[in-house]
């Protein structure tokens, strides 16, 4: 089977920077360390660190005091980052830069007076995050048709944001549709990351000029799951497996030219054993 491999596929810059600051304070060896949630949507790379004696907690008041506690990739909301800093040991910021400045421009746009549209997963932790930024009349929506619903109020001040992981396209609709609703002057936060942008087109592209997609990465990953929405999108048959070893032969059965991709979070090591699994079918 011939295998044409996504440049983009695999770590983000705001992945590989977060697991950079992990690997820097796992090689300190200077006492105990957790993270707040998983540093990264990888079920395979977050069993390496447990390995290495690092431990994930769910709540800022289960971090001990003698405990380095790394906040993930995705961000948290700024509350809990105040309890994570009086209860560890000491805190290392890991959220990508990305979404450090998504956080900040809404915070900006909240002191201006502006209520918050935010397009996005409501349980991702990236997407609580931003929330708690916005005070308590921002609205999150993740399908087009719950903004459209949305009770819009004469004379108050909106802006729009997005997840950075969201689709670009289905965002320039929504932008688009709001500015004719609300006027042209609404304020968009471009919120949404170049990585993603590159990564969905090229999916986009290669879904376009193969015979089948095999989408590689976390199935909790919501970059790694738009990745394959979008292919799906162009009629192609694709397929979404975490690991080589779930990929049955038979879901690809008649493809002779396979697009391979994956997500933001997926490691090199299992984007390269997938690539050999294929070519060998």
């Amino acid at each position: 089977m011939k295998v044409r491999r996504a440049e983009t596929a695999g770590f983000c810059m705001g992945v590989s920077l977060a697991l950079q600051k992990l690997d820097t304070e796992v090689a300190r060896e200077d006492g105990a360390i957790a993270t707040l949630g998983p540093i990264i949507h990888n079920p395979q790379v977050l069993e390496q660190y447990e390995k290495l004696g690092v431990r994930c907690i769910k709540d800022p008041a289960d971090a001990r005091k003698d405990e380095r506690v790394i906040i993930r990739a995705h961000g948290i909301p700024h509350k809990v980052e105040g309890v994570l800093q009086s209860t560890a040991r000491d805190v290392v910021d890991a959220t990508c830069p990305k979404v450090k400045r998504a956080q900040l421009g809404i915070a900006r746009k909240l002191r201006e007076g502006c209520t918050l549209l935010l397009f996005g997963e409501k349980d991702h932790p990236e997407v609580r995050g931003l929330m708690s930024y916005a005070g308590e009349d921002a609205f999150v929506f993740g399908e087009f048709d719950e903004l459209k619903a949305y009770p819009f109020e004469e004379g108050k001040r909106y802006c729009v944001a997005a997840q950075t992981t969201q689709d670009r396209k289905v965002f320039t609709e929504i932008v688009d549709w709001l500015r004719k609703k609300l006027g042209e002057d609404l304020p968009v936060l471009e919120t949404i990351c170049d990585a993603t942008r590159e990564r969905q087109e090229e999916a986009i592209a290669l879904a376009r000029e193969v015979d089948a997609m095999v989408v590689v990465g976390g199935y909790n990953s919501g970059n790694t799951r738009r990745l394959a929405d979008v292919a799906r999108a162009q009629g192609c048959l694709t397929v979404h497996v975490e690991t080589p070893e779930e990929l049955d032969p038979e879901q690809l059965k008649g493809a002779k030219v396979v697009g391979l991709t994956a997500g933001a979070s997926t490691p090199k090591h299992i984007i390269d054993a997938m690539q050999k699994k294929l070519e060998a079918l």
